[in-house]
């Protein structure tokens, strides 16, 4: 029965990394960030439905693909990874949408934005003169709130008719 349930999030977590990656297309670059809001709403879809330590693979296998197809920059592992860490770990204490989601951003927004700084000083060959500890925070902060609200909308609207209940109850 375990490997059953296993199995099941495993193959969820692969559609929403692949949704992830699909839905990079839809960014939009805020300064020195590519801004990717479906991230953001899976990373809160993957907490509520999987937990955390699979919205923090979904959310590590995505950022890898987007990479390896140039959709997305290296500042999409620290932002996502710590976003969906955060969420999941605020899901699984509280059972809450609103904490949740206020996990995704401060997560994503906060940490991952001051993580940001030093993979663009030492990987991405950023002059360090040029970019201040805090500068992706502001485009991390607009990504995620965005992705937030859009995960919110459907986590409520599933939490509303049921739906919520019967998917968790099926992994």
């Amino acid at each position: 029965m375990k490997t059953n349930s296993s199995v099941k999030k495993l193959a969820l977590a692969a559609v929403f990394c692949a949704v992830a990656v699909v839905g990079s297309l839809f960014s939009f670059p805020v300064f020195g960030s590519k801004c990717a809001p479906v991230q953001h709403m899976v990373n809160v879809l993957c907490a509520v439905l999987l937990g955390p330590s699979w919205g923090l693979g979904a959310a590590f296998c995505a950022s890898l693909i987007r990479n390896l197809l140039g959709l997305g920059s290296l500042m999409a592992f620290p932002g996502s990874m710590c976003g969906a860490l955060l969420c999941g770990l605020a899901y699984r204490k509280t059972r809450k949408l609103l904490p949740t989601l206020v996990g995704e951003v401060l997560g994503t927004g906060i940490i991952g934005g001051l993580l940001a700084y030093p993979v663009a000083v030492w990987l991405m060959g950023v002059p360090a003169a040029s970019v201040t500890f805090y500068a992706y925070i502001v485009p991390f902060l607009i990504s995620t709130v965005a992705g937030a609200v859009l995960a919110g909308v459907i986590v409520f609207a599933l939490e509303k008719n049921g739906a919520l209940s019967q998917m968790q109850n099926k992994l």
